[in-house]
């Protein structure tokens, strides 16, 4: 991971430094502004170098040790009992009733659980109209209604739980494709990244999809060898619940926008099989109230998540919605 992100520095030393020579050709820089943009390009080649020293070295030396132990691909089958659906909300009026019938109309789904956030509007009694079973968690922030569900999820019996968000972004007859994988994995986290699964028009734009998948990357090189991952900010996922109840303690609900990075970043650290299966991903009903708002704030929510998964996830308050 160390070994990536030294490399991209360098590359953006040396493209700092190619960028500067043209205002320093049209202004006349001079001889000491040309020595710095020479020493800038040369030593942009360092972090490069040492970057990939160290990528090499996890890929060809380190790489056995920390894959996983298991031979053989995981295979431990399910029963065919029903499934929790566990649905944040937040002023989701206008989607929260349709996400919560296209749910419940899954045959394998026993209940739906919808987490209103502090809710203004009447998001959480046309969740109950539409058979949802209605929640609501006073402390603002996506980190704490997230949390929230998984703690609702678990004084259920289903021994998988499905966590989503009711904003029509996602559609329950993915869930099939969950079950598919969910004998090989503990968590199996939907990817929006299949371009013809995409809806045209989503809030997801060409810089936050490339940005997402960066880092997706990211983390995927920090625990190498234990997942692969392209979507870490993807809501829409189905995890086991005895793999939910080891998890729970690493989880911090203060944690905000960024919580979905978190979640994987715990899942990873402490042995969690997770495998991506690719998803359908639609144009939200009503306005974005998360990452997805436009893309300045993607950007800083993209760098907090770089924050924690390079650094640490303490100090990520939840500062609200």
């Amino acid at each position: 991971m160390y070994g990536v992100l030294l490399i991209c520095v360098g590359l953006a030393l040396y493209l700092l430094g190619v960028a500067m020579a043209i205002p320093r050709q049209l202004l006349g820089g001079g001889p000491r502004l040309l020595a710095f943009n020479e020493l800038l390009v040369w030593y942009s080649g360092v972090p490069v170098m040492l970057g990939l020293g160290m990528a090499l070295l996890d890929l060809f030396v380190l790489l056995s040790r920390k894959r996983s132990p298991r031979l053989e691909v995981r295979h431990h089958p399910i029963d065919s009992g029903g499934l929790t659906v566990v649905l944040t909300a937040y002023n989701d009026e206008d989607s929260i009733a349709d996400a919560v019938r296209d749910f419940r109309s899954h045959p394998r789904v026993s209940e739906v659980i919808v987490v209103s956030n502090n809710s203004v509007d009447r998001t959480m009694q046309r969740a109950e109209l539409a058979g949802a079973t209605v929640v609501n968690e006073p402390q603002s922030g996506y980190g704490r209604c997230v949390f929230r569900c998984l703690q609702e999820a678990l004084t259920r019996d289903s021994e998988l739980v499905v966590l989503c968000e009711g904003d029509r972004t996602f559609r329950a007859y993915d869930i099939d494709k969950f079950l598919a994988y969910a004998p090989h994995a503990d968590i199996v986290l939907g990817t929006r990244t299949v371009e013809r699964l995409r809806a045209r028009r989503t809030q997801l734009s060409t810089f936050m999809y490339y940005g997402n998948l960066f880092v997706g990357k990211l983390l995927e090189a920090k625990h190498l060898g234990r997942s692969t991952i392209t979507d870490v900010g993807t809501t829409y996922k189905m995890c086991r619940r005895d793999a939910l109840r080891r998890l729970m303690p690493h989880l911090s609900p203060a944690v905000n926008l960024e919580f979905n990075a978190h979640f994987l970043d715990a899942a990873l650290s402490q042995g969690c099989d997770i495998v991506e299966c690719p998803i359908t991903f639609h144009a939200r009903v009503g306005i974005s109230k998360g990452g997805n708002v436009n893309n300045a704030r993607a950007l800083r929510v993209g760098l907090r998540m770089l924050v924690g998964i390079t650094w640490s996830w303490n100090g990520m308050l939840s500062n609200g919605h």
